[in-house]
């Protein structure tokens, strides 16, 4: 298919395709304020949000339908630059075992605590996930996509190990990371925010004396949940309005932080829908 005029790039010595390299790495990221989107399903979350698509770079060997097309337009027309590679340039550019041809490079961006403030003026009560110093890309990217699917207003990532625009985030996202509000920030300031606009706080622990299902999820609450290892913060712990926790029952005493998510989101779903 012809796509008007692009370049097409045949060497893993091209500057582009070295620049693609050096985005994996968050530095670079951080330096360049750039990012790499691939695979279909992303790229296709990417381009009906706000994202800025610089450039995409393709090739229609590994394309596994005729949709890509439609979506290479849309990309182009908004004035992103389109590459074609060889198989083996696209080979080297790719982190996944099965490509689909697709990769963008996309800029960066940042929302603050003040973004959210507006967002939630007109949520009667609003549902928010916090996350704490989560260590694993693909489990914060898969908490990402839970929250969208149980339509929570805002993410907040507090303290953050890894880069919410890590490649393993975007993809255990799905490309959800583009169409659900998320905000990256330090925990105090995040408490003092949730204080201030009357929001509860319910932290996930398997300390806690009360079960998730005997809280008051209905309410306007933002539901904490920290790393597998350590668990939440004193900062937290201590400015919660409750702890709660996941009972277990047979030879174990944790949950995967994703699992866990995933059951107090649905709780809270459950609570208002038949409340």
């Amino acid at each position: 298919m012809q796509y008007g005029k692009i370049m097409i790039i045949t060497s893993n010595k091209n500057e582009k395709i070295k620049k693609i390299i050096k985005l994996r790495n968050k530095n670079k990221r951080d330096k360049y304020s750039l990012f790499l989107i691939e695979g279909y399903k992303e790229l296709l979350r990417a381009s009906k949000s706000k994202i800025k698509i610089e450039s995409l770079f393709i090739c229609e060997e590994f394309f596994l339908k005729d949709n890509e097309y439609t979506l290479i337009e849309e990309i182009r027309n908004k004035n992103s630059s389109i590459y074609d590679c060889t198989k083996e340039v696209f080979e080297k550019i790719s982190y996944r075992d099965r490509p689909d041809g697709l990769i963008a490079i996309a800029k960066s961006f940042k929302n603050d605590l003040e973004n959210l403030k507006k967002l939630i003026e007109n949520k009667k009560n609003p549902l928010i996930v916090v996350l704490e110093g989560i260590e694993k890309p693909g489990n914060l990217g898969t908490i990402i996509r839970t929250a969208a699917a149980a339509g929570v207003d805002a993410i907040i990532v507090t303290d953050p190990k890894t880069d919410i625009f890590n490649p393993n985030v975007v993809r255990a996202s799905i490309g959800t990371l583009f169409t659900t509000p998320i905000y990256v920030e330090d925990s105090k300031k995040v408490i003092s925010f949730l204080n201030e606009n009357k929001i509860n706080i319910i932290s996930a622990t398997p300390h806690a004396k009360i079960n998730y299902t005997d809280v008051d999820l209905k309410k306007g609450v933002a539901i904490a949940f920290g790393t597998e290892q350590v668990g939440l913060s004193d900062i937290f712990m201590k400015n919660s309005n409750h702890l709660v926790k996941i009972p277990m029952f047979g030879d174990i005493d944790s949950l995967n932080v994703a699992q866990s998510t995933t059951i107090l989101l649905y709780e809270a779903i459950r609570q208002r829908k038949f409340s």
